[in-house]
């Protein structure tokens, strides 16, 4: 079973949809001892960094979360559940992550020309390099992005970016933890094969 952390935050309805659309079992968890019944882990997120940090922490799930992590469960994070992985963000002043990946989160505005939109919503091209994740789509596929900061000196951990006036991280891997800056459940076809890839993904 598939278990998408429902803290409070999260565009949820659509990812289980899209595990539907997959075959797969998903079930939305939102008591935090039932995290270790589930063998993947899907951490989702919309909003600011901030706040969606004190709800993890006061839902109970951010224990528990880490528990799972540390037992070797593939764990995907999604949009700003990808960002709370870091070990710290910018957004709005500044606040602690997860610390499961090296790096912090910063504004798209320090780097991208000053005409660009803000925030970055749209389709945009993946270029990566190859990784379990991705093994049922090919470079330069489209996917959809919606987001006004991103991962930041975090190289070691980048599998995938992506060009919006600058190279800007579209994906991290740490160990058993993925996430991605993108939303695979609005992505169409591309983001159903991302997720049927983590689907078969065994804990490490």
């Amino acid at each position: 079973m598939i278990g998408i952390v429902d803290y409070g935050v999260g565009n949820i309805f659509s990812l289980c949809s899209s595990f539907k659309k997959i075959g797969a079992h998903a079930e939305l968890i939102k008591e935090p001892e039932r995290l270790a019944e589930c063998e993947r882990i899907i951490l989702p997120g919309v909003g600011a960094f901030g706040d969606a940090r004190e709800k993890l922490r006061a839902s109970g799930m951010e224990e528990a979360l880490m528990a799972e992590v540390r037992a070797g469960k593939p764990m995907l994070g999604i949009c700003l559940g990808m960002q709370l992985l870091f070990e710290k963000s910018y957004e709005f002043g500044e606040y602690e992550g997860l610390g499961l990946v090296k790096g912090a989160i910063r504004p798209i505005s320090d780097v991208i020309p000053k005409d660009y939109d803000i925030p970055h919503i749209g389709w945009n091209a993946l270029d990566f390099e190859e990784c379990e994740l991705f093994k049922y789509i090919k470079k330069g596929d489209f996917v959809y992005f919606v987001h006004s900061f991103y991962g930041a000196d975090c190289e070691e951990s980048v599998i995938a970016t992506t060009e919006y006036g600058a190279r800007l991280t579209a994906a991290v891997r740490s160990g058993n933890v993925y996430g991605v800056q993108f939303h695979p459940e609005k992505s169409g076809d591309v983001g159903l094969n991302i997720l049927r890839a983590f689907c078969e993904m065994e804990a490490k």
